[in-house]
């Protein structure tokens, strides 16, 4: 069982920054981030592999977002937030794949989530 613990989230004007944690008990191996929205799908933002060396990220949040990871927590800095980044962001990780993927079906554990709100 893994267990996931996320915090950072909060409200934001647009251009703004917030940075999230996930931190996850066990050893999981990939392990990233999506979103969801109100009325809209669970969709991809970051993942990163078990060694923290390769990072994958949705085209909407590339050069925006940055995820990293240390041992087994994983961030995500996010700048220049934008009011369409508005979300609950979820952590997930895999304990089956060692490498990246953007497809929620990989992923067998996830946080309860964390609220991200930028204003206009």
């Amino acid at each position: 069982q893994v267990q996931l613990v996320e915090s950072g989230g909060g409200l934001v004007q647009a251009g703004g920054s917030l940075r999230l944690s996930c931190e996850a008990s066990g050893q999981p191996w990939s392990m990233g981030w999506f979103r969801q929205a109100p009325g809209k799908e669970r969709e991809f933002v970051s993942v990163i592999n078990w060694a923290g060396t390769t990072p994958h990220y949705a085209d909407s949040v590339k050069d925006r977002f940055a995820i990293s990871r240390e041992k087994n927590t994983i961030y995500l800095q996010m700048d220049t937030l934008r009011p369409e980044d508005t979300a609950v962001y979820i952590c997930a990780a895999s304990v089956s794949i060692p490498y990246t993927t953007p497809l929620p079906a990989s992923y067998q554990y996830w946080g309860q989530g964390e609220q991200v709100t930028v204003s206009s």
